[in-house]
């Protein structure tokens, strides 16, 4: 377990039945149904080899009987007796693929945890929009990486353009690793900004409004 599950591990609720989408070896699940909170994990995963290893990891450790897998991808292997959803490591745009046109196949879904690798701001527009707000944000660093931790719960919260690309619970949060990922961020901006052509001036002037969003957040 990385320090990022760890930490992702930490904004699961008590009693609470997951759906653990892309599962990987189900370490997540194995480490929330040992931590006795009550939790009943589905690992599931749209490979048959990864989930045969989370089957071989689950019964090493004989929680077979608490832990189920099941193959599918996305949203497929959902039953209306999950009420968290969980999704680490994946692209953001991906994550809102699998989102995109089933949210009313998941009312029962109060929470929904993830981890995208990128474009998290536009996650985070796609679910406020879709009946959740952001209930909590937490910042991880892993080894020489940063990575968002994001906890949606079901409900309405209006956010601003600033909000959505920081965050609103990393905003009141900041510290450290808020200034060492935004840091990051808007080195990594500026370079792309350099690196664009003169004549893709939309994308040009999205990015140049994202540096200035930084800078001044950052007060450079």
């Amino acid at each position: 377990m990385n320090n990022r599950l760890k930490e992702l591990a930490e904004l699961v609720e008590e009693n609470s039945t997951i759906l653990d989408i892309g599962c990987d070896h189900a370490f997540l699940d194995i480490y929330l149904v040992n931590k006795d909170k009550g939790i009943k994990a589905i690992a599931s995963d749209i490979a048959e080899g990864p989930l045969e290893q989370a089957k071989k990891n689950i019964e090493r450790v004989g929680l077979e009987d608490k832990i189920e897998t099941r193959l599918g991808n996305g949203l497929e292997p959902y039953t209306n007796d999950i009420d968290t959803l969980i999704i680490c490591g994946m692209g953001g745009r991906n994550m809102i693929g699998i989102f995109k046109g089933h949210m009313r196949k998941i009312k029962n879904v109060q929470t929904i945890i993830l981890s995208p690798n990128n474009y998290q701001e536009d996650v985070k527009e796609f679910l406020c929009k879709n009946s959740f707000y952001i209930d909590d944000e937490v910042l991880v660093k892993d080894k020489k990486f940063i990575y968002q931790l994001i906890k949606f719960k079901r409900g309405k919260k209006r956010y601003t353009k600033r909000q959505y690309f920081f965050g609103p619970i990393n905003l009141i949060k900041k510290g450290n690793l808020f200034e060492e990922y935004y840091e990051r961020e808007l080195q990594s901006k500026e370079i792309v900004l350099q690196l664009l052509p003169k004549n893709y001036r939309l994308k040009r002037r999205k990015v140049q409004k994202e540096i200035d969003l930084l800078k001044k957040e950052l007060k450079k």
